[in-house]
């Protein structure tokens, strides 16, 4: 087992859901944590709580991953004693609407194509080349079920994520040959802020995703992040897809009533 104690952990989407849910594992494991996010007072409070619960020293950056020239700024400048980042976790990401295509907002396709997919290839490329020349390092690629076939409404979104896993695939083939790893998560039904983004703050209809079911929750995906990152280094884990119980594939639900 690899420990990550004193390596720095570099978040995207680290505000929230699945994001901060890691930070709290890596914190509690004696990490350094870069946390990203849009929501930068949202980072602060949260920071605050880390340091508080575990003493976790942190180097917050406000960051929307879908500005090229934003990301090359903030890691090209980073301090000198936060540059040498061991762990990436490409995590920010949502998905918009669940119109047919033919009825789709294409506002919401850019958004969710410049962040799932653009947004990771840019953090990628300026954070992967760091790693390559220190010999060391992590890709942790939050990809989704929903990567492995479309749905109805999901198609843009489904793209998106069947491309992160592609991205990922081809990764590790690029790097093959370095100690650098790959990892993507595909995650089933997690309870987070992803259907109210989705839905466009319909908290009713969000709601009714997870209704009658068990999901999955951050805590559950950040282990699964937490268990692949400290394998020996020998062990490369390529992919996890990871749902809840009541979920046999992106459709295929089992409802019941709460016990």
């Amino acid at each position: 087992m690899i420990s990550v104690k004193d390596k720095i952990v570099l978040i995207t989407g680290a505000s929230s859901g699945i994001g901060s849910a890691c930070a709290r594992v890596f914190a509690g494991a004696g990490a350094r944590l870069i946390l990203a996010a849009r929501r930068y007072d949202k980072l602060e409070e949260f920071a605050k709580e880390l340091r508080k619960e575990y003493g976790c020293e942190t180097y917050l950056i406000s960051l929307d991953v879908r500005d090229l020239q934003q990301v090359e700024q903030v890691f090209s400048n980073l301090p000198e004693n936060w540059q040498n980042i061991e762990i990436l976790i490409n995590n920010a990401g949502l998905s918009r609407g669940l119109e047919k295509l033919h009825e789709g907002s294409i506002p919401d396709w850019q958004e969710m194509i410049d962040t799932n997919v653009k947004g990771l290839l840019y953090v990628t490329r300026t954070v992967v080349p760091g790693m390559v020349k220190r010999g060391s390092g992590h890709v942790v690629n939050i990809g989704s079920i929903a990567g492995r076939a479309a749905y109805p409404g999901g198609s843009v979104y489904c793209a998106s994520k069947a491309a992160v896993r592609a991205i990922s695939e081809g990764l590790k083939q690029d790097l093959l040959g370095t100690p650098i790893r790959v990892t993507e998560i595909e995650p089933g039904l997690v309870e987070t802020e992803f259907s109210i983004v989705r839905f466009h703050g319909d908290t009713d209809r969000a709601k009714k995703v997870y209704q009658d079911l068990t999901p999955l929750t951050g805590d559950d995906v950040a282990d699964v992040v937490f268990f692949c990152v400290t394998r020996p280094a020998h062990v490369n884990i390529s992919e996890v897809l990871v749902v809840p119980n009541d979920q046999a594939s992106a459709l295929l639900v089992h409802r019941h009533p709460p016990k």
